[in-house]
């Protein structure tokens, strides 16, 4: 039963195609993403790694294909069934994205607003406990973005993507530019969060430290096609770009040791 759930596609793609005009990105990919595993996306500049998970979140529509999340084909999402899944997932963009006219605490909230009729009140109070849980202090709520650094803003960004309990939770190359100090240290609350809570995280990443740290197994976007493994696996692969990204100076750095986890 429990080998059952493991191995349970809460995200589904086959065949899916993406590009612009005529450029295709992407060329009848599959992939399937098991619930409660941390899958990282990783591929050279270009490849398209955030336009996948655009495309899952239906922000790009696919050119083919088709796209199934939590049993739902989110093309054919009529909008309350679409309103309904969206309220499942939660997404953290690169450098946050938050809204910088509104406090820590109002950004946290907008979920809230949009999705639920919950009073101002509960809303305060669901926002102090998400910062609570990405480990930022409770005068952080009434903060402004500009007066964040750039971790604190990660953390911010992940509370609100966290504000309606998701049970998905997608990232986009939530490490890039923090110190590596801070980086280990949100790779280390994201492993704790996945944990605690249960979640699936579809993990867009070009940094290795966190695969290392983070992931259960990777999808290597390469060729406009997916190569999907653990890192130990993918170091076999004899595709040229998955053995310089894995086995080169850098790749060899990062995972030093690994052979003796």
């Amino acid at each position: 039963m429990a080998e059952a759930r493991e191995k349970e596609a809460v995200i589904k793609l086959r065949g899916l195609v993406t590009g612009f005009g005529s450029k295709i990105l992407h060329d009848h990919i599959d992939l399937d993403v098991y619930r409660g595993e941390v899958l990282g996306v990783v591929g050279g500049s270009g490849s398209g790694k955030s336009v996948l998970m655009r495309a899952i979140i239906s922000l790009i529509q696919p050119k083919e294909g088709t796209i199934e999340v939590l049993g739902q084909a989110v093309s054919e999402a009529e909008a309350p069934r679409m309103r309904a899944l969206e309220m499942r997932w939660g997404v953290l963009f690169q450098e946050g994205a938050l809204f910088s006219s509104q406090t820590v605490a109002e950004n946290i909230q907008v979920p809230l607003r949009e999705y639920t009729g919950m009073s101002q009140q509960l809303m305060d109070e669901i926002a102090a406990m998400k910062l609570t849980m990405v480990g930022l202090p409770p005068d952080t709520a009434e903060k402004y973005p500009s007066e964040l650094s750039g971790g604190m803003k990660k953390r911010a960004g992940l509370a609100r993507a966290l504000a309606l309990d998701p049970e998905l939770l997608f990232l986009d190359e939530p490490t890039a530019g923090l110190d590596p100090i801070s980086a280990n240290q949100f790779d280390e609350l994201i492993r704790r969060l996945q944990k605690a809570l249960g979640l699936t995280v579809f993990l867009v990443t070009h940094d290795l430290d966190t695969l290392r740290a983070v992931t259960d197994r990777i999808a290597v976007l390469v060729n406009k096609k997916l190569v999907v493994g653990t890192i130990a696996e993918l170091r076999k692969n004899p595709d040229p770009w998955i053995q310089d990204y894995f086995s080169g100076v850098r790749g060899r750095a990062a995972l030093a040791g690994m052979e003796t986890d």
